[in-house]
């Protein structure tokens, strides 16, 4: 899979950086809102080892407000210019809006990163084909209403992956998320994480993104400052699965991870 100008290998491991220019995101909100700060973080992630970057400008957290198009893109659309003159790594842009979406890789974004797996905005898939960037879908739902959870997870995907090659979306541009903390409850969480590897069924390769997130609060009962060993945790599970992308706020911490749970698993 290619993403910007990096070519990204079945098999191997990569790290996705998270860069929040938001005021209220559940566990960095406006610590990156000023440019230099922005870029100073991009900065430190790439020597930690971070393969690409998420820009968000729209919290996602539980019970999140929704922003409107402009001011999302008046937040994200300076950054992805100011990060794709200064730095050679791949962009992802974390919306669920075509307008945003279209802007935003106007301004150098190589990649939509979409919470609702293409299905809150009809227009997005157009975005997407149009502009030739990949997509990462991610299973997310309105309330964690199941009566077979893992079944209705694997329907709710192929929902989306039917939007996508509708819409013209070809294989080698679609990733999948099982959308951590979207729409599920603890349990759901922590079934999903446990059983990974049935997403492998649809050929594509698989993000996680449990960072700081609350079902690892839950299951240690901490705050979001000191989720790091809990994170790190579901990052090697995640190695162990085939998990192809690591969505992370550490990326030092989650990288040594993966490198230890490659060796041990390569043998090497």
């Amino acid at each position: 899979m290619k993403i910007g100008n990096k070519e990204f290998i079945t098999g191997n491991t990569y790290v996705m950086g998270i860069l929040n220019v938001t005021p209220d995101s559940f566990s960095d909100g406006g610590r990156y809102m000023k440019m230099d700060d922005a870029l100073a973080h991009v900065e430190e992630m790439i020597k930690e080892g971070m393969d690409i970057v998420d820009i968000g400008g729209e919290s996602t957290r539980p019970g999140y407000t929704q922003i409107s198009d402009d001011e999302e893109i008046s937040r994200v659309v300076p950054v992805i210019e100011r990060v794709k003159a200064e730095f050679d790594i791949p962009i992802s842009l974390d919306t669920y809006k075509s307008k945003v979406a279209k802007a935003g890789i106007d301004a150098g974004a190589d990649m939509i990163n979409d919470i609702w797996g293409l299905k809150h905005d009809d227009k997005l898939a157009e975005v997407i084909v149009q502009t030739g960037v990949p997509c990462c879908l991610v299973h997310n739902r309105k309330d964690a209403d199941y009566k077979d959870y893992m079944k209705e997870i694997l329907l709710d995907f192929e929902e989306s992956i039917e939007l996508v090659r509708k819409a013209g979306i070809t294989d080698d541009k679609i990733i999948l998320d099982p959308g951590i903390g979207f729409g599920k409850t603890y349990e759901n969480n922590l079934e999903i994480i446990r059983r990974l590897e049935v997403l492998h069924s649809f050929g594509y390769p698989i993000m996680l993104g449990t960072s700081r997130k609350s079902v690892i609060g839950q299951a240690l009962d901490l705050p979001e400052s000191e989720r790091v060993e809990g994170t790190i945790v579901t990052t090697a599970f995640a190695v162990k699965k085939g998990a192809m992308f690591l969505r992370v706020h550490d990326v030092k911490e989650n990288v040594r991870a993966i490198r230890m749970t490659r060796a041990i698993l390569d043998g090497r």
